[in-house]
């Protein structure tokens, strides 16, 4: 079964940093693009970062731009993003997600709605 896991999220204080990881079974990350994305309660699920299958372009929502980095090892199946300078407001679930694309392709989106496959959610909280 085609799955993404999720790890690292946590309680973290303001100004603190977090390294979320994901990695990927029952598919190879290199024909997908992927993506970061969080919900918090009562809000909708938005895009924080996306990188393409070959890992050349990559995209962040403007709230986290200069904080947060998004990476992937396509020969470990997995894909992470650093968290640097967290404030309250990135207090939220944060997913993975993944969906298909040619191989080493410059194609990515930031919208949910072109994902695929899902990871279950890490639960981040930035709270003093």
């Amino acid at each position: 079964q085609l799955q993404l896991v999720e790890s690292g999220g946590g309680l973290v204080q303001p100004g603190g940093s977090l390294r979320l990881s994901c990695a990927a079974s029952g598919f190879t990350l290199g024909y997908y693009a992927i993506g970061w994305f969080r919900q918090a309660p009562g809000k909708e699920r938005e895009g924080v970062s996306c990188i393409s299958s070959s890992g050349g372009s990559t995209n962040y929502a403007d709230s986290v731009k200069g904080r947060f980095t998004i990476s992937r090892d396509n020969a470990k199946n997995t894909m992470y993003l650093q968290m640097n300078s967290l404030k309250p407001e990135d207090t939220a679930v944060y997913y993975c997600a993944a969906y298909r694309t040619a191989y080493w392709s410059s194609v990515y989106s930031l919208s949910p709605y072109q994902y695929d496959y899902w990871g279950q959610g890490t639960q981040v909280t930035v709270s003093s």
